[in-house]
C-alpha cells in the first residue's frame, strides 16, 4: 500500500491515460476519439510535469540568503510540455476540421457507418 501512496502522481497519470485509451479503442464516433486522444495526451503531459521535481536540487536562480535546499522544479520539462500543448491543440484542430469534411462527404461521423459505406462502394 505504501508504494501506491509514494507514487500517487504516477498512478493518477496512468488512470488518466487509460481513460483516454479506453475512449480511443471503444468509441466509434470520431469526435469522441479525438477527445479521448486529448485526454490521453493530458495524462502524458501531467506525467512529464510531475517528473520535473527534484529533491535537494538548486533552482535556476539562487537566493543569496543561504536558505536550505528545498524541492526544486526543473524548468525544462515545463517548457517542453508547453510546446507539446500547443502542438496537441493544433493537431486536434486539424483532426476536427478533417472530421467536418468527413461529415460533409459521408453524412456521418461514425467509424462503423463509414466503413460500411466504403465496403458497399467497393473501395
Amino acid at each position: 500500500m505504501q508504494i501506491v501512496l509514494d507514487y500517487y502522481n504516477y498512478w493518477a497519470c496512468i488512470l488518466i491515460m487509460m481513460i483516454g485509451f479506453y475512449g480511443i479503442m471503444a468509441k466509434s464516433n470520431l469526435v469522441k476519439k479525438v477527445i479521448s486522444l486529448a485526454i490521453f495526451q493530458t495524462g502524458i503531459l501531467v506525467f512529464y510535469i510531475s517528473t520535473g521535481k527534484i529533491d535537494g536540487g538548486t533552482g535556476p536562480v539562487r537566493v543569496a540568503d543561504g536558505a536550505a535546499e528545498a524541492v526544486y522544479s526543473n524548468p525544462l520539462p515545463h517548457a517542453l510540455m508547453l510546446t507539446a500543448i500547443v502542438v496537441g491543440v493544433s493537431t486536434m484542430a486539424v483532426a476536427l476540421a478533417i472530421i467536418v469534411n468527413i461529415r460533409q462527404a459521408y453524412g456521418t461521423i461514425d467509424e462503423v457507418d463509414i466503413e460500411t459505406m466504403e465496403h458497399e462502394r467497393g473501395e
